[in-house]
């Protein structure tokens, strides 16, 4: 049963949920242009089929409609507090949110798609998977996109620091050092605060519900069992993307890109 509340409370929801995020990627927005510049000029075509992976409640999928209003958008996720905000406050057409876990083999059978991907996109959210499902999944997304078509994977994706300290120290600094800036004298709202106040809104209450009853949703999956670049890069190369490199970055926060 899929659970539903009002706009305009989902929106406000939504923008919150933006701003918490904004204070990990100070450059999220630019994240975002850079990201839908990508598809925009790597799709070849006007309207992109496009998988938004762990879409959380749509803030990517509904810029990259923004600025691709003919693109086909499919957000995926597993959370059904995140997908209802979504649903509520980010929906339009072109787009379309699915529950699923991307932990779980068949995902990309369940969307039920009849043409190949274009480009799949993801902004803070693989981390989160242990690398054997990290490369389970990314080489189950190899067989629905189509040559040629890309992954847009941006995240904090540190340097090894077994291979390369300096880099994985000066990376994560950078990051840092953002972050003191953006809170130095101001009260904000961050991701555990965000988590608080939304599963004790009353408004919010049926999602809530439905998302502890829903066991394949864990409290701290914000962890980075997936948190090194080399981690994703091998499991790109292991599953048949041809090219695979940064894009964009800025300490350790970048745009990783791979090529179907």
């Amino acid at each position: 049963m899929t659970t539903t509340i009002d706009g305009s409370v989902a929106t406000a929801w939504i923008e919150r949920w933006d701003a918490q995020q904004q204070l990990y990627m100070p450059d999220r927005e630019d994240r975002f242009t850079a990201l839908i510049d990508a598809v925009a000029e790597g799709a070849g075509r006007p309207d992109p089929l496009v998988i938004d992976l762990g879409c959380g409640p749509g803030s990517l999928s509904a810029r990259l409609l923004e600025r691709l209003p003919d693109a086909n958008v499919v957000a995926v996720d597993a959370d059904p507090l995140l997908l209802g905000l979504g649903r509520a406050g980010a929906s339009r057409p072109g787009l379309r949110f699915v529950e699923l876990d991307l932990r779980e083999p068949g995902w990309s059978d369940a969307l039920g798609l009849d043409q190949p991907v274009d480009a799949a996109v993801s902004t803070t959210a693989l981390h989160w998977l242990p690398p054997a499902r990290l490369a389970a999944m990314y080489a189950e997304l190899a067989a629905i996109i189509r040559p040629g078509g890309l992954l847009l994977n941006g995240d904090h994706l540190a340097e090894d620091e077994t291979t390369a300290p300096v880099l994985a120290r000066l990376g994560w600094a950078l990051i840092e050092r953002e972050d003191a800036r953006r809170r130095s004298g101001r009260e904000v709202e961050d991701w555990s605060a965000w988590w608080a106040a939304a599963t004790t809104d009353p408004q919010l209450a049926a999602l809530v519900a439905e998302r502890a009853s829903k066991q394949q949703v864990e409290d701290d999956h914000h962890g980075s069992p997936s948190g090194l670049l080399s981690t994703h890069v091998a499991a790109l190369r292991a599953a048949g993307f041809a090219e695979v490199g940064t894009l964009w970055q800025r300490g350790e926060n970048r745009l990783l890109c791979a090529v179907r």
